[in-house]
């Protein structure tokens, strides 16, 4: 009877070490889980970060292109008109002078 007692003794100290051993296997497993997930999540965040520069870098260079072709227009622009106005800046200087002298 004392050897049947001490089976079931024993049996009864393996089972609790296989539940400890079991719950340390869960522990890890759910730690290594979390430590995926956050690594994930870090490279996921580090993705969207460089693609969003990546597109924001894009836009300006647009931006700065666009707005070169239309400081050019513009100067163009001014151009013909200083072009414009230097021309006839003769003309209204005499004309200004023949009003002057004939009054």
């Amino acid at each position: 009877m004392a050897d049947v007692l001490r089976k079931i003794k024993q049996a009864e100290q393996d089972a609790e070490k296989q539940l400890a051993n079991a719950q340390a296997e869960v522990s890890k497993i759910a730690a290594d889980a979390r430590r995926q997930s956050v690594q994930l999540i870090t490279e996921a965040t580090d993705g969207s970060v460089a693609d969003t520069q990546s597109t924001l870098d894009a836009a300006r260079a647009g931006a700065n292109k666009e707005a070169e072709g239309v400081a050019k227009d513009g100067q163009k622009v001014v151009d013909a008109i200083e072009s414009s106005a230097a021309g006839r800046k003769d003309k209204a200087v005499a004309h200004l002078l023949d009003t002057v002298n004939s009054q």
